[in-house]
């Protein structure tokens, strides 16, 4: 059977199935649709990234936030029971020896909300990010 949600009529498989009704336009509407608790935790990665990235525009890309430069340099994204950092392939290997407590696939980064953000780690990698992919 079918679930449809009440907010925009779309149907799935899964009973409250995770979606955006309406998709964000900016970093801010993002940030304001996920659940008041993760809030602070996606503002806190979102500055880290600010910071690391001065030059870099904000913007909405695949639905994610994101810093762009040229092409996409980073994204992150809020998840049920982690955040999600999008960094790509090469910057995960990079630094495979330093996210060995995390888990990590296809360049992917899992941080688990109760766990401590590493916000030195994600600055670093974000900067590799720019110096290698920035146009």
């Amino acid at each position: 059977m079918k679930w449809k949600c009440p907010k925009c009529g779309r149907e799935f498989s899964r009973q409250d199935q995770d979606h955006y009704c309406v998709k964000p336009r900016t970093i801010d509407e993002y940030i304001a649709a996920q659940e008041e608790a993760i809030r602070p935790v996606l503002c806190r990665v979102r500055g880290i990234l600010q910071s690391a990235l001065p030059e870099a525009e904000e913007r909405i890309s695949w639905s994610m936030p994101t810093y762009w430069k040229g092409r996409n340099i980073i994204h992150f994204a809020a998840a049920k029971k982690h955040l999600g950092i999008y960094p790509g392939d090469e910057a995960t290997a990079a630094f495979a020896g330093e996210l060995t407590d995390y888990d990590t696939s296809k360049g992917t980064i899992r941080l688990p909300y109760e766990a401590p953000l590493p916000a030195e780690l994600i600055r670093r990698i974000a900067e590799w990010c720019f110096a290698k992919y920035a146009k």
